[in-house]
């Protein structure tokens, strides 16, 4: 464990699995608070649990919040339950997301299509939306996670690549508007 992230707060979306909890491991082993956000049936309370056990925190450094970030109001008390908890917010880290399709464009399912587009591409701008104010206070970062297929056109896979590639973009676009901010 390191000091490198002491006195930083993060929250870390999709933080119930796979590469968000790594994440947020590796957050917490160098001294990051965290607010772990997902969905109602991750195991969020698991994974904080595993946190604090293993590096020491106490259950006020990991806090977790559940919901369903797609929805702007989700989004917007996930961002300020970590403000209120921790009173700043230095670090954003988008990374929750789902592929629930694989097949040609025209069997691609309505409802997927909608939930796919709700949880890649709506998580991403509400919570980026909502933690602007007080990323630009502490001139803090946004990473996204986007992937190989929002740069490539991949067979089977177009509504899961076309929404990484909007990340893609939309990230960009944030970057160089924020700059001013000295947000990252």
């Amino acid at each position: 464990m390191t000091d490198r992230l002491k006195n930083k707060i993060a929250i870390v979306t999709g933080a119930g699995a796979g590469i968000g909890e790594a994440i947020a491991h590796k957050f917490a082993s160098e001294g990051a608070k965290l607010m772990l956000a997902g969905l109602p049936d991750d195991p969020l309370e698991d994974v904080r649990g595993n946190i604090c056990d293993k590096y020491g925190l106490s259950k006020d450094d990991v806090i977790v919040f559940k919901g369903d970030l797609g929805q702007k109001e989700n989004a917007e008390t996930c961002v300020k339950k970590a403000v209120e908890a921790f009173g700043q917010l230095d670090i954003l880290i988008n990374n929750a997301g789902v592929f629930l399709f694989a097949g040609p464009t025209e069997k691609y399912p309505d409802d997927k299509f909608e939930q796919t587009v709700s949880s890649n591409v709506g998580s991403v701008f509400y919570m980026t939306r909502a933690a602007l104010p007080h990323l630009q206070k502490t001139r803090g970062c946004i990473v996204a996670a986007g992937s190989e297929s929002g740069l490539l056109g991949i067979a089977n896979n177009t509504v899961y690549g076309a929404t990484k590639g909007w990340i893609h973009a939309f990230i960009k676009g944030v970057a160089v508007e924020q700059g001013k901010f000295g947000v990252r």
